[in-house]
């Protein structure tokens, strides 16, 4: 997949708000922290394009951007981040699952947690929220550049018992810093809209 054009749209947080469903959209979830920004950027070739904030839980909107003119790049609020109110994780909670449940040219979501950490229960509960809403999910790995190689399937390993994936390999490992993932990860974009390689990944943990 090449980038030509990547531009924001609008920041929502009333379905009145997004851009009309003409679209593909792709959103990208994980926990503050996780590098979710920098991964935008990084696939995008974009610098600033997603904002990088230095206090975690900033992000309060879901931001659209255009990508091509093709589809939608969906930018989601990080979760998890323990100096918000439970108010406003409340607010976050209802308005992605509004979201999720209403938007209906969403093709999928990538999921991303640290491997570093096993995933939060805040990770297993967005996972299962998409899975019970039927949106394809792809889990995707970040950091993997602060494990050695030989440690890294260990790691991946645990996120997939934690969030009842059938194969740790159906994980995409990801780093900005060393590109470990990159071209799989446009690979995996370029499918999810076009194509209907997730069918296998759709129906994971379902039978839990």
């Amino acid at each position: 997949m090449i980038i030509k054009k990547a531009e924001y749209i609008i920041s929502a947080v009333k379905t009145e708000q997004y851009p009309e469903p003409t679209r593909p959209d792709l959103a990208v979830s994980g926990r503050s922290n996780v590098g979710k920004s920098s991964l935008i950027n990084k696939f995008l070739s974009r610098k600033k394009l997603a904002k990088t904030a230095r206090t975690p839980g900033k992000t309060q909107t879901i931001n659209f951007f255009n990508i091509n003119d093709e589809w939608y790049l969906v930018d989601l609020p990080g979760y998890g981040y323990a100096k918000v109110s439970k108010q406003t994780k409340d607010q976050w909670g209802k308005m992605m699952n509004t979201y999720f449940r209403t938007r209906s040219t969403l093709k999928g979501v990538l999921q991303l947690v640290d491997i570093r950490h096993p995933p939060t229960e805040d990770d297993r509960n967005m996972v299962n929220m998409l899975w019970e809403a039927g949106i394809p999910v792809l889990i995707i790995a970040t950091k993997v550049d602060k494990i050695s190689k030989g440690q890294r399937p260990k790691h991946l390993k645990i996120i997939a018992d934690s969030l009842n994936l059938e194969d740790w390999k159906l994980i995409l490992p990801f780093s900005i810093e060393d590109g470990t993932g990159f071209e799989e990860l446009h690979d995996a974009v370029e499918n999810i809209l076009w194509g209907d390689v997730f069918e296998d990944n759709e129906n994971q943990g379902k039978e839990e």
